[in-house]
């Protein structure tokens, strides 16, 4: 597989006709027809009361554009470790994402978790409970990605030595490029780990300069580690959604196909 360009849902929230799940049911065609991407990561967030019918909904339009949901992304942030209250509503959490992603069609769900960087028990706790909680996710055939959080999970290396704990092969993380102090460097240690990446989109200057970090450097490095998976474009920017995606998606996309050993 080589690298693919796709699209979170949140990117283009502002171009829905309000927040009902038939606004999201045209995202897979709009992502597919004008905006020439080819799968989503849907922002969990925007699912909020959904049922059943709903999912299959979103489901059935991805199957029709050819775009399908690969990755439901959740950002809330989910404690492991120290409360056991907490940790169980989190463990239980990531069963009813699985059960939508596994519904939707996805091949991984993403979470955001907090794990104490200081309190080795705590670790310890928090690496038995995902531990557990992935075999949730095994069952239904979907990956678990772990984005950057909260405590050890804050930086890179805290979030590679919590996978590594965890450890299996449905286990990986979901780097977002523009993230750390230094957003090459963050993204070059995380990219072997990765079961899917996210390109974060600020938007761009009159000049065409990208406003956030340099996309195509992050392309660059992908392919210097080897990564061999999926980007979405994740748009952030105030305004000018569209035109912002597709200049980002025309700068990937030559920086995908640019031979970079000349």
């Amino acid at each position: 597989m080589t690298l693919l360009l796709t699209l979170t849902t949140g990117s283009v929230s502002s171009l829905l006709d309000g927040d009902a799940p038939s606004a999201l049911h045209t995202v897979p065609a709009m992502a597919m027809e004008r905006l020439g991407l080819r799968g989503l990561n849907i922002d969990a967030a925007q699912l909020s009361g959904w049922d059943r019918a709903d999912l299959d909904g979103l489901r059935d339009r991805a199957d029709k554009a050819a775009c399908p949901c690969l990755v439901l992304v959740d950002r809330t942030v989910l404690p492991f470790g120290n409360d056991e209250a907490a940790s169980q509503a989190s463990a239980e959490r990531i069963l009813r994402l699985a059960a939508a992603a596994d519904r939707l069609g996805c091949n991984a769900i993403s979470i955001t978790p907090s794990v104490s960087a200081d309190d080795e028990l705590a670790q310890g706790r928090a690496v038995e409970q995902l531990r557990a909680a992935m075999t949730a996710v095994e069952t239904r055939e979907l990956n678990l990605l772990l984005a950057v959080g909260e405590g050890l999970s804050a930086t890179a290396e805290g979030l590679i030595s919590l996978v590594k704990q965890v450890g299996g092969f449905r286990i990986g993380v979901l780097p977002v490029y523009g993230d750390g102090d230094d957003p090459v460097d963050h993204l070059r240690q995380l990219a072997p780990y990765a079961g899917a990446i996210h390109m974060r989109v600020e938007g761009f200057a009159g000049s065409g300069a990208h406003k956030g970090a340099d996309l195509a450097e992050g392309v660059r490095t992908l392919k210097r580690v080897g990564y061999q998976s999926t980007i979405a474009i994740e748009f952030t920017g105030p305004s000018k959604a569209e035109a912002s995606i597709e200049q980002a998606r025309d700068l990937l996309q030559a920086a995908i196909d640019a031979d970079d050993s000349v």
